[in-house]
């Protein structure tokens, strides 16, 4: 019976769409391998190929990775190319095991939020408005630019701003944006602002932590004043 390549696979079982559809982790180390090595040979499929090779290293990423580039090109469908991308990745794999993983700012604060986006904002001479994303504990999980040049309720989409809590899984947002006069009292839109993403996330059953109003050297925080 004629072997069938990657490519006439049903979609949901090749390595890449899969690894699209469900996640690297739903993938086997050989999946995982012929995604790198591409295609295999005239006999077997790249997973094949890649099975084949783990087998030969008792089915050990670590043992693989030993192995040299002379050894893995003793495998039909493995050429020098194919061989240094297979110990390039068992080698990245070392190093990210070595490192220790990113802390994520904690922004539970407002003075921790405006310590973060100061150095963004001191020197602008428009207003930009800013989205910050956390975790339960407060932890930052992205920081996205909404505006530059204004913060009315027209430039800041509060639907762009709950799509992305939604996306990031965040169950906590916070507004920030500055003031280039220097001053720190809100303006009406501010206020319109502040509510209408309130309300939102009042929907959504996301937490509204504070919109920070950032100037060079001081703040203005709903949160801090009550109004949130």
């Amino acid at each position: 019976m004629e072997k069938l390549s990657i490519n006439q696979w049903a979609e949901e079982d090749r390595p890449r769409e899969k690894l699209a559809a469900l996640g690297p982790e739903a993938l086997s180390n050989a999946e995982l391998l012929a995604i790198l090595i591409g295609s295999g040979n005239t006999d077997e499929s790249a997973v094949e190929l890649m099975k084949r090779i783990l087998n030969s290293c008792n089915n050990n990423l670590n043992t693989l990775g030993k192995m040299s580039v002379h050894e893995l090109m003793q495998f039909k469908g493995i050429g020098e190319a194919k061989a240094i991308t297979i110990l390039a990745a068992c080698e990245l794999g070392k190093r990210r095991q070595r490192e220790q993983a990113e802390e994520r700012p904690d922004l539970g604060t407002a003075t921790r939020m405006y310590n973060y986006l100061h150095t963004h904002m001191q020197d602008l001479d428009v207003e930009e408005a800013w989205l910050l994303l956390m975790n339960q504990n407060f932890r930052l999980i992205k920081s996205v630019r909404l505006s530059h040049g204004g913060i009315t309720e027209t430039a800041v989409d509060v639907r762009l701003i709950m799509k992305e809590a939604v996306l990031c899984n965040a169950t906590i947002l916070a507004l920030a944006h500055n003031h280039p006069s220097g001053s720190t009292r809100p303006s009406h839109d501010d206020d319109q602002l502040t509510e209408r993403v309130r309300k939102a996330c009042e929907i959504m059953r996301i937490h509204f932590a504070d919109h920070v109003i950032i100037t060079d050297g001081a703040y203005y925080s709903y949160h801090e004043q009550g109004r949130i």
